[in-house]
This record gives structure tokens, C-alpha cells and sequence, in this order.
């Protein structure tokens, strides 16, 4: 998310950018205090809160990215695990059929045929029962070898899935490294703008104003084809729903979060991140921009916002700023690509 002070109409010029971080922790680090005598020069303390938004954002989407990575691997784990189960059963069962078998062929005349034959007072009796005999072996040999592939899978699937919990684990530590991350960038861009001079304080939060209640002309203004039209307005939809990190909707969104909820509503399921989002569709030019075009910014493609037309976009700015429109040259754009 980018900083929407002192916007550019439009172009690639705007360098100082305000980013997609953390609502709630936002709210929770309190009201502006007064300015100490060593705050920072003009100007300087404003850019630093935007580079340290910056900073954050991009630990957002790597929470994202984690955070997405963490909930596949559930699933599979999950999957695993009730495939495991079943084949245990399915184990079970053949052992059970093969402990029926052995006592069928134990009853049937498991000794050595000449003795056995010897012993018959029906020889003509002992002959049909002998190949029962023979038929109840071989249906053993089979249930056998199939017992033994079907514990060799098993055993297999048991380690994959070992493999799994042991990444699932690893992708947990990354959210909870990047949460942090984010959440200290958060805290010292707050405490330096609370330290700013009040003026330039206040002139800076005012650019985070609801830009809900100042809308764009968008007369005129159509979207290219019906999936598109369902994307714009469920993200018009969301205009002054709040800024909630690591959000995709309804009720609060992030920079992608928001992209992705909007056109889940177009039936189109987007890739949770920014990066990801980049490309999720056909790359085109600036130039060829068009309504529910998704608008890329800056070469780490750290913040995401759909184009709605006449110049403008809507987004999830950052904490304190909710869902709202700005100029499509707010910052530096990256690449644009249609869904």
C-alpha cells in the first residue's frame, strides 16, 4: 500500500509509499502524542514512515504467502492422514480374511497329503476337500502379496506425511516470524509519526481521510465484460470497510485480500498474494488499462489495486485508511494484468 500524500494525478513518478499493514495493531498503538524538541527535520520523518510501511507491507504479503502455503499443507496433511486411516482399516480387514483362511485350510486337512490320504475312509471325499485345499492356498497367496504392497504404501504415505508436518511446522514458525516483523515496522512508523510536529502530523493523517465520501466522476465509465462488472462492484462494495492485515473479507481487507474477495465474487479465484497476483492473468499494457484491470506497483510488487476507470483505482491503502479510490499514479506501477 502506498503513502497518498501529496498524490501525483497520474504516471509513475511517486516514489514514497504508505503500505498494506496491520489495522488492528494500528489502532491498538494509540492516539498522536505531542512532538519532542529533537523531532525530525521537515519532511525527513514522513518519508522514514513511509519506508517503514513499506518495509512492512512486504512482511504482509510474505505472512500472506506463509500463511497460505501453511493452510495447503493442512489440507494435504488432513487428506493424508484420513487415507492412512483407511488403509489401516483396509489392513486390518485382510488380516482378519487371512486368519479365516488359515483356519479353513487347518480345518480342511492342513497335514501331509499321503498321510492324509492314507488315513481317509473316503478317498473320493478327501480328493474334493484336498482341492478346496488348494484353491483356499492360492486365494492366500494372493491376499498375501496384497497385504504386503498395500503396507509398503502405507509405510510410504506414512513418511510423506511425516515429510509434511515437519514443512508444516516450518511454514508456522515463518508466519509467526513475519507477523512480528510486520507488527514492529508497524510500531516504530507509529511512534515516529506520533513524534512528528502536530502540523505536519495532521496534514499527513488527513491524507488518510475516508475517501468514501469524496467519489470520483466514474460517468461513462463501463467495464470491459461481466466478470469485470461483478470484480468493480464488489470492490466499490467494500469502499470505507477498514484496513485489517492479513484480511481477504467481508468485513476488513488487505491490498490483496481485497483483490481476492472481489473477484471471488466474479466467480474468479485469485492467488492470495500480490506477487502471485501479478500473475494470475494476461499482462498488458499501461496504456491498454482497462476497469477491473488489477494495478501492480512498484518492482517488488508489494501492493495491488484494481482499476476502475478515469484515472482511478480502488484499494486498501494501510492502517487508519480504509478501502477507498486514489489516483492509479499514487506510486510507481509495476505491471497490469488483466484476469
Amino acid at each position: 500500500m502506498g503513502s497518498h500524500r501529496r498524490l501525483a494525478p497520474s504516471g509513475f513518478d511517486r516514489g514514497a509509499t504508505v503500505l498494506c499493514v496491520l489495522s488492528a495493531t494500528a489502532a491498538a498503538l494509540g492516539a498522536a502524542g505531542a512532538a519532542p524538541a529533537s523531532a525530525a527535520p521537515n519532511g525527513e520523518g514522513p518519508a522514514e514512515v513511509d519506508r517503514l510501511y513499506e518495509e512492512a507491507e512486504n512482511a504482509t504479503e510474505a505472512y500472506n504467502k506463509a500463511d497460505e502455503q501453511a493452510g495447503k499443507l493442512r489440507e494435504q496433511v488432513r487428506e493424508a492422514q484420513d487415507h492412512i486411516a483407511r488403509q489401516q482399516q483396509h489392513i486390518n480387514t485382510m488380516r482378519e480374511e487371512l486368519g479365516s483362511l488359515a483356519g479353513a485350510q487347518y480345518r480342511a486337512g492342513g497335514i501331509d497329503p499321503a498321510v492324509a490320504l492314507l488315513f481317509s475312509t473316503d478317498p473320493g471325499d478327501y480328493l474334493d476337500k484336498a482341492a478346496a485345499l488348494d484353491r483356499i492356498g492360492i486365494r492366500q497367496a494372493d491376499r498375501l502379496l496384497e497385504l504386503q504392497s498395500v503396507m509398503r504404501e502405507l509405510a510410504q504415505e506414512r513418511a510423506a506425511t511425516a515429510g509434511k508436518l515437519a514443512e508444516l511446522e516450518k511454514n508456522r514458525k515463518a508466519v509467526a516470524t513475519h507477523k512480528r516483523t510486520v507488527e514492529r515496522k508497524l510500531a516504530k512508523a507509529r511512534e515516529l509519526l506520533n513524534s512528528l510536529p502536530y502540523a505536519q502530523r495532521a496534514a499527513y493523517e488527513r491524507a488518510s481521510r475516508d475517501g468514501a465520501a469524496d467519489l470520483p466522476d466514474l460517468r461513462g465509465v463501463s467495464a470491459p465484460n461481466g466478470r469485470a462488472a461483478a470484480a468493480i462492484a464488489a470492490a466499490r462494495s467494500a469502499l470505507g470497510r477498514p484496513y485489517v492485515w492479513g484480511a481477504n473479507g467481508p468485513a476488513g481487507f488487505d491490498c490483496s485480500g481485497l483483490m481476492q474477495w472481489s473477484y471471488a465474487q466474479a466467480g474468479v479465484q485469485l492467488p492470495r498474494t500480490s506477487q502471485a497476483q501479478r500473475y494470475a492473468g494476461q499482462q498488458v499494457p499501461f496504456s491498454q488499462i482497462r476497469p477491473g484491470d488489477l494495478v501492480v506497483y512498484r518492482s517488488d510488487a508489494g501492493h495491488v489495486a484494481m482499476y476502475a476507470g478515469n484515472g482511478q483505482v480502488i484499494h486498501a491503502p494501510h492502517p487508519g485508511a480504509p478501502v477507498r479510490y486514489d489516483p492509479v499514479g499514487m506510486m510507481p506501477v509495476s505491471s497490469v494484468t488483466r484476469v
